[in-house]
């Protein structure tokens, strides 16, 4: 929740303040050029401000499957972020944040861009009126798109941020490059998408249920 609420606040919120500014007042659309560069500036954002939660709820969620001698026994998040702090250092909040942010970046760009543009040309070809069932069509194809993009990162992201550095010892990888060869190497091309189901099945529903409520209170803000 507390990753939720930086990130998705910060890129949605930076996201549509772009799109704002950068919309054509003739046409009243924006370029799906600019609505990537809107997607990548607001992604890269969002996914800074929220780094540290999304370090902390990688490693809570991984706790429990590692040996008992290993585990970090993380009371909550706060504890989770004060540990870190204090035995790793201020700058362990942001491991994997160059992976972090680039997902971040892919996610946005994908997801807020096609929403945008599905929506679109739903509404030009006059398809469907602008109601709920243009936002789920619109939101699913950007679900879609989205957990496409994104499933390389999250494996190499998951990996790079769980593994565990100890003094002396060489890491099992010296950066995202590294895992991503070391992973391609060891496993094959294929294994850049191993979990892809449950992706799609947690990043679709969510999208929907993002989208929807997104559009459902712009409407309600605008009418009142």
């Amino acid at each position: 929740m507390l990753r939720q609420t930086l990130y998705s606040t910060t890129r949605m919120g930076l996201y549509d303040v772009l799109k704002h500014k950068w919309t054509d007042p003739a046409t009243n659309n924006m370029p799906l050029g600019r609505k990537i560069v809107a997607g990548l500036i607001a992604g890269a954002v969002g996914a800074a401000v929220g780094n540290p939660a999304d370090v902390a709820m990688v490693r809570m969620q991984a706790d429990g499957r590692l040996p008992v001698a290993q585990r970090r026994n993380y009371k909550s998040v706060v504890d989770a972020l004060g540990q870190m702090s204090k035995q790793e250092g201020v700058a362990s909040l942001w491991r994997g944040s160059g992976l972090t942010v680039n997902r971040a970046m892919i996610v946005t760009a994908s997801q807020l861009a096609t929403y945008d543009q599905a929506k679109e040309m739903i509404l030009e070809k006059g398809l469907m009126n602008d109601g709920i069932g243009t936002h789920v069509k619109a939101s699913f194809a950007a679900g879609f798109v989205a957990s496409v993009a994104s499933n390389p990162i999250d494996v190499i992201k998951t990996r790079v941020m769980n593994m565990k550095a100890e003094p002396g010892v060489e890491p099992p990888y010296k950066g995202a490059l590294d895992c991503a060869k070391k992973t391609v190497r060891a496993e094959g091309p294929m294994a850049l998408y191993k979990g892809f189901i449950p992706t799609i099945s947690r990043q679709g529903p969510f999208t929907v249920v993002l989208f929807v409520t997104l559009e459902q209170v712009r409407k309600l803000l605008k009418d009142f």
